[in-house]
């Protein structure tokens, strides 16, 4: 009698996905493979497809606790009609608000990268976008509207320091009473453009600043250009004499600069102008590298390597998910910094024990105090590099200690100015997006980072830049700007 056999892979749930080739919705499995987590799903019209979409089984079921109930926005900007991810504005099936906002104010670039999810370019100088003053204060009206008292907004392109009205858009969302306002750039203009300069020292927003690596190839691969090291590190160093606060941003891919993860880090502590680091995992969505699905980066391997690098500096256990969000999409950690000192505060405080949603608000020590301060420094909304975190970190870390661990002299925490706080503090994150390979529409559904488009709707990131609502959205404001 021929014997049974085990199937490979254990099988964890079902739900909805893309077709990489059509777009079109279908179902998905994720499966438990070798300690990896495999989504496999089948295309009526092109077939099977199989992508990696967290790199470690035990931990993606570990996190299951962290999932925070969401919060209702204070209005909805579409109906459910065709059902999830065809309804995006945010409708009411939509299981979150929006923490972050995003607008893309062009789609001119002066860099042609090969890694691009806006697929923007110096071609688009001529034939892309630019929005107007009208267009820009409707839509953070819209985002006002939908959460009352926004956190953070980012401003993007293309390169957004290429438009001429950037300062201005940024002047509006801090009128409008968006505390953290943050402007995504490549740095190139800033190396040499003072007058730019000097009126981002006044306004005080924060650069998230394209930041790849050091190696010629990484840049080369990624951005187009081996030469670009030098320029970012003139920016960043302009920035500091400025007062300008920086978040560098990583694109990791596998074989290119996964090396580079922790020198990234160490080079972002000693610099006075970083506040923190944010990787991203690179996904397929407009313009990216070839790639086998199964070997990408993902969350797990991107701490794991950062643990290895900086020698234990940083430990993957130092790293707590994100809850206003699904879990397994973005972990952040926070460091008190003293000297070459660097403390994750997760040693000092049960961070895993107040956001564990499944057991600990049951406990009667639960501290609720804590678990406020703690739920506001681990959210997308929580406004990196800024005076208001740095505090919210302390505040955290006082409830453990009674002076604050980040100073060799001790001094209490009422002894410190806003920015002495702020410079004792570093965070790093990592937030993995979904292309069509690993898009999960039970993901989507609890998405709190949304772009926000001229006709006032919110889509979710992964949602705009995988199921079609870039292009739709990019076409319109194409035929809009070449009107006579």
């Amino acid at each position: 009698m021929a014997a049974r056999v085990d199937r490979p892979d254990i099988f964890w749930e079902l739900t909805r996905s893309l077709c990489p080739e059509c777009k079109r919705v279908i179902d998905a499995q994720i499966l438990f493979r070798e300690n990896r987590v495999i989504m496999r799903k089948r295309c009526p019209s092109h077939g099977w497809f199989e992508a990696l979409v967290f790199g470690d089984a035990k931990l993606y079921a570990a996190i299951a606790p962290f999932n925070k109930p969401g919060t209702l926005p204070l209005q909805f900007q579409t109906e459910v009609r065709d059902g999830c991810p065809h309804d995006c504005g945010l409708c009411p099936e939509h299981k979150q608000h929006a923490c972050l906002g995003l607008i893309e104010i062009n789609s001119a670039c002066n860099l042609d990268c090969p890694l691009c999810f806006a697929n923007s370019g110096t071609h688009l100088a001529r034939d892309g976008f630019e929005l107007d003053h009208g267009q820009v204060g409707f839509m953070l009206d819209s985002f006002v509207a939908a959460e009352g008292t926004p956190e953070v907004v980012q401003l993007s392109g293309g390169e957004p320091t290429l438009h001429p009205l950037l300062l201005d858009f940024v002047a509006m969302a801090q009128d409008r009473g968006i505390r953290h306002v943050m402007i995504n750039s490549n740095g190139l203009r800033l190396a040499h453009d003072d007058r730019l300069l000097s009126r981002l020292a006044d306004l005080k927003p924060t650069v998230y600043l394209q930041f790849d690596g050091f190696d010629p190839g990484t840049n080369l691969l990624l951005r187009g250009r081996q030469d670009l090291v030098e320029t970012k590190l003139k920016t960043l160093d302009r920035l500091a004499e400025a007062d300008v606060r920086a978040v560098l941003v990583a694109a990791i891919e596998r074989g290119v600069n996964d090396h580079e993860i922790g020198a990234i880090v160490d080079f972002g502590l000693r610099h006075p102008a970083v506040f923190g680091v944010n990787f991203q995992p690179a996904f397929r969505a407009q313009r990216h590298l070839a790639m086998d699905p199964m070997n990408r980066m993902t969350i797990p391997d991107v701490l794991k390597s950062l643990e290895l690098q900086t020698a234990g500096r940083f430990r993957m256990d130092d790293f707590v998910p994100v809850p206003c969000c699904m879990p397994t999409c973005n972990f952040v950690t926070y460091a008190l910094l003293s000297g070459d000192e660097v403390t994750p505060i997760t040693r000092l405080v049960d961070v895993e024990g107040h956001l564990d949603y499944l057991k600990n608000r049951t406990l009667a020590t639960f501290d609720q105090e804590i678990l406020a301060t703690l739920e506001r420094l681990w959210s997308s909304s929580a406004p990196v590099g800024s005076d208001v975190s740095a505090g919210d970190v302390h505040r955290a870390v006082n409830g453990a200690a009674s002076r604050c661990p980040a100073c060799h002299v001790g001094l209490p925490l009422s002894s410190h100015g806003s920015t002495d706080l702020a410079r004792h503090v570093f965070m790093v994150n990592t937030r993995d997006f979904m292309d069509p390979w690993t898009f999960n529409v039970k993901n989507v559904m609890k998405c709190c980072v949304e772009f926000i488009i001229p006709d006032g709707r919110l889509i979710p990131f992964c949602a705009y830049n995988s199921v079609g609502y870039r292009e739709q959205v990019t076409a319109q404001l194409n035929r809009v700007a070449r009107t006579p």
